[in-house]
């Protein structure tokens, strides 16, 4: 067994004092409605969609410093970020995109987040239809829905269901909050780091197992069948620099394939003892229009309770998702270029690649 040493720095914390912490917590200066304004109507006059915006056509000059500052908490920091006040009652939803697109350009690169080239995601719940739109399985015999209807992780995305723990496949999830739900809808976050160390200081045996290869399947990714699968670790470091990309969902539907090997019952102890030491150290927040949230996948677990709507009372839950590629982003280990395409520091890469026809 290797000698794992537990890992240090900002990004290693537990719920129960970030909770409480104003680190992680920024605020949209007052002078930013202007700015934000002229940016949007000088695109608007280009007649430019928000998917066609660069940053150059976007200038948001005096909160460069600010975004900056994010960026370098969220790789260098406690890689979690809320930057509240974003005005999103004074525009509608083709400009919110406009203007929150242009936003993004400041923070990173927008890259794809399904195969058919969307930059940006509405997460609200599509209702009875996601599954076969986005990728179901009939009878699936494994995971947290045996014998009924296997959603796809994309497709759950699209519910009013929970999410469990999870990773994306980028370096910055940003969540734009422009409505919340009648009820539920919290979102949770975990420091992968500190379950790292959680499990390093009762579990040795079982931290090392998440360190080698889980197979995973692409399906609701690149393929449209849990066939698509690949192997890659949970967890991984290198030059001192962290990192883990886990789904669940994803590794159950590689169990549905055949030629897949199955899951040991260390690997499923591994995973349990994972997903419990998750929701230990994690904690709650409950997103406020106009709260935008950005996560470093990295270092970061995010999940979501339930929720319902209530479209009578206007409380329908809606958040605008970008996935961004960072250029501050850290090196990855060899044997990640299955997933992310460059595993070099400094990178443009993840999301998701396109079909070519």
């Amino acid at each position: 067994m290797t000698n794992r040493l537990p890992l240090a720095g900002p990004a290693v914390w537990q719920g129960e004092e970030i909770k409480n912490s104003r680190r992680w917590i920024r605020d949209l200066p007052a002078s930013a409605a202007a700015e934000l304004d002229a940016a949007l109507a000088a695109v608007k006059r280009r007649g430019l969609q928000w998917s066609e915006i660069k940053r150059e056509d976007f200038p948001l000059g005096s909160l460069d410093g600010l975004l900056s500052d994010i960026a370098d908490e969220l790789e260098n920091g406690c890689g979690i970020m809320k930057l509240r006040g974003f005005p999103v009652d004074r525009y509608d939803e083709d400009d919110l995109r406009r203007l929150y697109f242009g936003l993004g350009t400041h923070l990173g690169t927008p890259v794809f987040q399904n195969r058919s080239g969307e930059l940006m995601r509405a997460i609200r719940d599509e209702g009875a239809h996601v599954g076969r739109t986005y990728g179901q399985i009939e009878g699936g015999e494994t995971g947290d829905q045996k014998g009924g209807t296997f959603l796809s992780s994309y497709a759950r995305t699209l519910t009013n269901g929970g999410l469990r723990f999870h990773t994306d496949r980028t370096d910055v999830v940003g969540l734009l909050c422009v409505r919340q739900a009648q009820a539920g809808g919290v979102s949770k976050l975990a420091s992968t780091p500190a379950i790292h160390n959680a499990i390093l200081a009762r579990r040795p045996d079982l931290l090392e197992e998440l360190f080698h290869d889980y197979w995973r399947s692409r399906f609701g990714e690149e393929g449209t069948t849990k066939e698509t699968a690949y192997p890659l670790p949970i967890f991984g470091l290198r030059d001192g620099k962290f990192t883990s990309h886990y789904s669940l969902t994803f590794i159950e539907a590689a169990q549905m394939a055949p030629g897949v090997p199955k899951l040991t019952d260390k690997q499923k102890e591994a995973i349990d003892v994972l997903m419990a030491t998750a929701q230990e150290l994690c904690f709650e927040m409950t997103l406020e229009p106009g709260d935008l949230q950005l996560i470093n996948s990295h270092v970061t677990y995010h999940g979501r309770t339930p929720f319902e709507d209530d479209f009578a009372a206007g409380k329908s839950r809606l958040l605008l998702r970008l996935w961004l590629t960072m250029a501050n982003n850290r090196p990855l280990p060899a044997g990640h270029e299955i997933l992310w395409r460059n595993i070099e520091a400094g990178q443009p890469r993840g999301g998701i690649q396109q079909v070519t026809i």
